[in-house]
């Protein structure tokens, strides 16, 4: 690589932001409300706590589907720590069945609710203790429900950052975190935008068979311009 990796990392922010805007992530419930909705995040205990909720329903499948279960969960009364904890691990899987993997994730959900309602302090390490949160969920729980800078790495970034030439994608999660947050400024609002941008890109353009001919990070991806080549 010819570049300094933190000059392209910021370019291609700079493209996407420029390509797609702001993305307003995570989406939480209003208050009020009864879905989650793309807002700028969470600003209550009540939706920082949803926000962990999302990020674990939301493993292994699309967020509408994880979205749907945070609605039923509305419905039901559950999200709170306290209440979804204190729940059968049958109610709740019937509860949460549109996300998929309902009794595996009603068992992590309840790990994650007595967690919270024990009132301990929310820390990577204490997620990553409970059985079923890897450091991407554990990552997305810190960097969009408590605003701490931890750089959210998922197929998508291991994707479209090794076509785009800037790793291999055979890079452990740690080091594909941490080649992020050496290389960017940081800033809460930053590290939110870009994971945030990276799954927009990831589903519009950079698919497993990517649309490179239309794709706004062409001019800077060896991958797409060979596949342009390709079809001239």
């Amino acid at each position: 690589m010819d570049r300094d990796p933190g000059e392209m990392l910021r370019e291609i922010y700079d493209a996407l932001l420029g390509e797609y805007g702001p993305r307003k992530w995570w989406p939480v419930t209003p208050v009020g409300g009864s879905s989650p909705r793309y807002t700028g995040g969470p600003e209550t205990e009540a939706q920082r706590f949803e926000v962990a909720v999302g990020a674990l329903l939301t493993q292994n499948t699309a967020w509408e589907n994880a979205s749907r279960a945070i609605e039923n969960l509305h419905r039901a009364g559950l999200l709170d720590p306290g209440a979804l904890a204190a729940t059968s691990r049958e109610e709740l899987a019937a509860v949460i069945k549109p996300c998929g993997y309902y009794n595996q994730k009603a068992d992590r959900l309840k790990r994650l609710a007595a967690l919270f309602a024990e009132g301990r302090n929310i820390t990577r390490e204490a997620l990553l203790s409970l059985n079923g949160i890897g450091p991407e969920t554990a990552d997305s729980i810190m960097l969009y429900s408590y605003g701490e800078r931890f750089f959210v790495v998922d197929a998508y970034t291991r994707r479209i950052f090794s076509r785009l030439g800037l790793v291999t994608g055979k890079e452990s999660y740690e080091e594909l975190r941490l080649l992020f947050e050496r290389h960017l400024p940081r800033r809460i609002e930053v590290y939110q935008e870009y994971h945030a941008l990276i799954v927009e890109h990831g589903k519009r353009f950079c698919r497993s068979r990517p649309l490179c001919s239309t794709c706004p990070l062409t001019r800077l991806c060896p991958a797409g311009q060979g596949a342009a080549r390709k079809n001239i």
